[in-house]
């Protein structure tokens, strides 16, 4: 089984920073694309930040500038700075990987977090 365990949310004033962690374990044989997702109350789940395994980013036009995704591919963790932050930031952050479980797989399965919630407020 594989887990994906995300820690740092929580409660900031606005213009505040926070940094989210996702740590994988279990049974990985290869780790690839590692991503963060976001799920305000009553909208969809939006993708807000992706990395590939060789460090390419992408980012969400409404967090570029202000967030950065990076990762440790030796600790299998990837993570998210997140600075400026504003209201409409408040939601559950989820975490995504791409991993092969074993070498005989043929194709990678995406896996999730459990989410945790970070809330911009005064």
């Amino acid at each position: 089984q594989v887990q994906l365990v995300e820690s740092g949310g929580g409660l900031v004033q606005p213009g505040g920073s926070l940094r989210l962690s996702c740590a994988a374990s279990g049974s990985i044989f290869s780790l690839n694309a590692m991503a963060w997702y976001r799920q305000a109350p009553g909208k969809e789940r939006e993708s807000v930040a992706g990395i590939s395994s060789g460090g390419i980013t992408i980012y969400a036009d409404s967090v570029k500038g202000r967030f950065t995704i990076s990762r440790e591919n030796d600790k299998n963790t990837v993570y998210l700075q997140m600075n400026s932050l504003k209201p409409e930031d408040t939601a559950v952050y989820y975490c995504n990987a791409e991993i092969r479980m074993r070498w005989s797989d043929s194709n990678y399965k995406r896996f999730w977090g459990q989410g945790t919630q970070v809330t911009v407020s005064s």
